[in-house]
């Protein structure tokens, strides 16, 4: 027990973390980058939300010895890629594609090259991310908790003990 309590999720705990960001510095970018760098971003995260889903059905697929494993599996993956998907793409994605269009739309009351850079909605965007993240890491984390873990039964921080 104490072992499993130490042990370091690569995909969770580790920088690994910051490739399910890459979207967010995507759309930070949007206004200065062609639609394929942006793109190219969301592909980014969305390998890694991939590989963080194999990982957790691969880790219980190891571990699990039970008549219920190939359940106990599908529930890790579908619970892994529900809060991945929202935690590091949806909604950041979401979040700092709307203060950058937040950004635009007040730069087209400002007059001078500063007020209509597309430099400054970019900054603006990449300062933004992370004071996003831990909000929106627990927001899924209780909605999840709430919805989906409630419904289903499985709580991944209780399974294999």
């Amino acid at each position: 027990m104490a072992n499993k309590e130490r042990e370091v999720d690569l995909y969770r705990h580790t920088s690994v973390r910051y490739l399910g960001y890459a979207n967010e510095v995507g759309e930070a970018f949007r206004s200065i980058v062609p639609k394929s760098i942006v793109w190219l971003s969301y592909i980014i995260s969305s390998g890694y939300v991939l590989a963080d889903t194999l990982d957790k059905g691969w880790k219980v697929h190891q571990k699990d010895s039970s008549p219920l494993k190939n359940k106990r599996m599908l529930l890790s993956v579908s619970d892994t890629l529900l809060w991945q998907g929202f935690a590091s793409v949806i909604i950041p994605g979401l979040t700092i594609n709307r203060i950058c269009a937040g950004v635009r739309y007040a730069q087209t009351f400002k007059k001078g090259p500063i007020g209509k850079s597309p430099w400054v909605c970019t900054i603006i965007g990449l300062i933004s991310i992370p004071f996003i993240i831990h909000p929106i890491d627990v927001g899924v984390e209780k909605a999840m908790n709430a919805t989906y873990r409630n419904w289903t039964g499985y709580h991944p921080h209780k399974e294999l003990d």
